[in-house]
């Protein structure tokens, strides 16, 4: 009799723990929405809807955020620097922000969606910019042709040694996706997504009043989570997949790196590729961390104009 006690006693107390965590995440899920509604408009593509901001007047810009992010990276300060100039796109890529996820999380897919969202309001030959995770999607982009010229910062662009961090290899499983992504949704606090964001911008310190404009909580609901983990957990494979084909690139291409970037690191990405491709320019930024599009600006600035130009 004692265990079947037992396993009824955790029955219930699993079954309570999931629906606490149930309630807390789509409460959670709900604040967040209110908080951080949309700030642009939406393009249908296929039936899903791709949320995207376009200001300023110029050559077309495009550019596109990282991992655990949405736009709102980007509009913090580096967009406005750049619309007396160009007329600048940004997007909230498939899955992230208030973009619809793709059943297809692959790179080739997000950046086939996002040049034919694009495409319908007229942005059709535009400088592409991708930071981070979204320097592979704007790679994907140029293997399947399009763009006039990209302008990677902090990007991976290479297979990497190793394995990725525990939070994926945990979540790189449907049982550990299924325990794991409602419970970070549900019970993760801000102190946390404070520290984190802090370490990514490490050595560099993150502006005052990025955290509250950023809008983490988004990235934190079920959905966004699994969107997320599931396109960084693929990542590598497409990678090697693209290598290959990087000497087919001819257009120019601007590579701004930071030596101090542990996210991202120059000697496995940046560096490399600038040898691969045939009309590259590498930018080393001495003692950046992975967001240089923040603390070291002028110099992605400079970047763009130079592949404007180019």
């Amino acid at each position: 009799m004692i265990l079947p006690r037992l396993a009824a006693s955790l029955l219930i107390a699993a079954l309570g723990l999931a629906g606490v965590t149930h309630w807390r995440a789509s409460a959670r899920e709900a604040q967040a929405e209110t908080d951080f509604p949309p700030t642009g408009a939406f393009v249908t593509v296929d039936g899903l809807e791709l949320h995207y901001e376009m200001v300023g007047t110029g050559p077309d810009l495009v550019m596109i955020h990282g991992a655990s992010g949405s736009l709102r990276d980007l509009t913090f300060a580096l967009r406005d620097q750049l619309a007396d100039r160009y007329r600048v796109t940004v997007v909230d890529r498939p899955g992230l922000g208030h973009s619809d996820p793709l059943r297809e999380t692959s790179l080739a897919a997000q950046a086939r969606v996002i040049k034919a969202g694009l495409t319908k309001l007229g942005v059709t030959r535009p400088i592409v910019l991708g930071q981070s995770y979204g320097g592979s999607v704007a790679l994907a982009w140029a293997l399947d042709g399009g763009p006039r010229a990209l302008v990677l910062v902090g990007s991976p662009s290479m297979p990497w040694p190793g394995k990725l961090d525990p939070w994926y290899r945990l979540t790189a499983n449907p049982v550990g996706r299924a325990l794991a992504i409602p419970l970070a949704s549900a019970f993760v606090p801000e102190s946390y997504v404070r520290s984190a964001t802090a370490a990514v911008f490490a050595p560099d310190p993150v502006p005052s009043g990025y955290d509250d404009h950023l809008g983490a909580a988004l990235t934190l609901r079920r959905e966004t989570l699994a969107a997320n983990t599931a396109q960084v957990n693929a990542l590598r494979a497409e990678l090697v997949a693209m290598e290959p084909l990087y000497p087919t690139l001819d257009l120019p291409v601007e590579l701004i790196h930071g030596t101090a970037d542990t996210i991202v690191p120059l000697g496995i990405h940046s560096g490399p590729i600038s040898a691969l491709l045939p009309n590259a320019t590498l930018t080393v930024i001495d003692g950046a961390g992975h967001m240089p599009h923040h603390a070291h600006a002028d110099m992605v600035i400079a970047a763009i104009n130079r592949a404007a130009l180019r």
